[in-house]
């Protein structure tokens, strides 16, 4: 019963943030067309909204209203987008299926392609600082540097770009969980602190304990990339399978082997799942989702 609540709780959120992103985003039928339809194109209609989903379920343990939410929510899916869009680009892992479509510089072209997750970037920014309803100027500041600081170089920016730079190289254990902690953990750790920022305000403590949740969760969710980039095929996954192996890429399989990574991703979640205690039933739903994320098959 409680894996068929979740379920229903995952999917109404997804379908809500699909509503929520086509009313955003611009009208394809508005100049540029082409940068506009680039925009949804890469946006809608695809994806498991897993930083959406995060948003929500930190929110519900704060009590923060669904209306904001969805706002923030969207804010942080516009940033992933960008990111998935020039990852694809031929400067970058130069891949042609995302999300079980042509990447949007194959789709469209490379300028589009740049532009689009540009703007993206951009209009997350901006959704996220319009005022919200019960939410202080101080705590929307809050958010914004916090979102800022997980997309840039200290963040996904700098992530990927340790990544660009170790192809081909033997990276130790910290070394991949720091480039990780960058590349994939910091938007993960946002989501999870966006959404309870929303809420009641927690205590110093209380959201030292989210924040290292959500670390575990955001390395774990990563392990399991690694996992079914090996073990699952590009139908499955939407986008190119055995992509890091075949550009001599580092992952945690390539290091640790296929069953050690396994149990490491096991190990991470059983982790984050310590850190909850203190919250209780109220973290239910990001006990759920950590399950989702640690045990998903694409």
């Amino acid at each position: 019963m409680q894996a068929e609540n979740f379920s229903l709780w995952m999917l109404g959120i997804q379908q809500d943030m699909e509503h929520t992103l086509a009313a955003l985003l611009p009208d394809a039928a508005h100049a540029p067309r082409a940068l506009h339809g680039a925009m949804r194109y890469s946006t809608l209609e695809g994806g498991k909204r897993v930083r959406p989903l995060l948003v929500y379920a930190a929110g519900e343990l704060t009590g923060a209203s669904e209306k904001n939410l969805a706002r923030i929510a969207a804010a942080v899916e516009l940033i992933h987008v960008y990111s998935l869009i020039h990852d694809d680009m031929p400067c970058m892992d130069d891949d042609v299926l995302r999300r079980g479509k042509a990447t949007c510089h194959i789709a469209f072209d490379e300028a589009t392609a740049l532009l689009s997750g540009d703007a993206l970037q951009t209009l997350a920014f901006d959704l996220l600082s319009q005022p919200m309803d019960g939410i202080s100027p101080a705590t929307q500041l809050a958010m914004v540097q916090t979102l800022a600081r997980a997309s840039g170089h200290a963040g996904m920016a700098g992530g990927q770009a340790i990544d660009l730079a170790s192809v081909g190289q033997a990276l130790s254990l910290p070394e991949l969980e720091y480039m990780h902690l960058m590349k994939t953990g910091a938007l993960i750790r946002a989501s999870v602190m966006l959404g309870a920022l929303a809420g009641t305000p927690l205590a110093t403590d209380e959201r030292a304990t989210l924040d290292h949740f959500a670390k575990c969760m955001g390395l774990a969710f990563q392990v399991v990339d690694d996992v079914l980039d090996v073990d699952a095929d590009s139908q499955a996954l939407g986008k190119t399978a055995g992509k890091d192996a075949a550009n001599d890429k580092p992952t945690y399989v390539s290091l640790m082997g296929l069953a050690r990574a396994r149990e490491f991703a096991s190990e991470l979640s059983s982790d984050a799942y310590t850190a909850l205690e203190p919250f209780a039933e109220k973290a239910a739903r990001l006990r759920q989702l950590g399950s989702y994320i640690v045990e998903r098959s694409f």
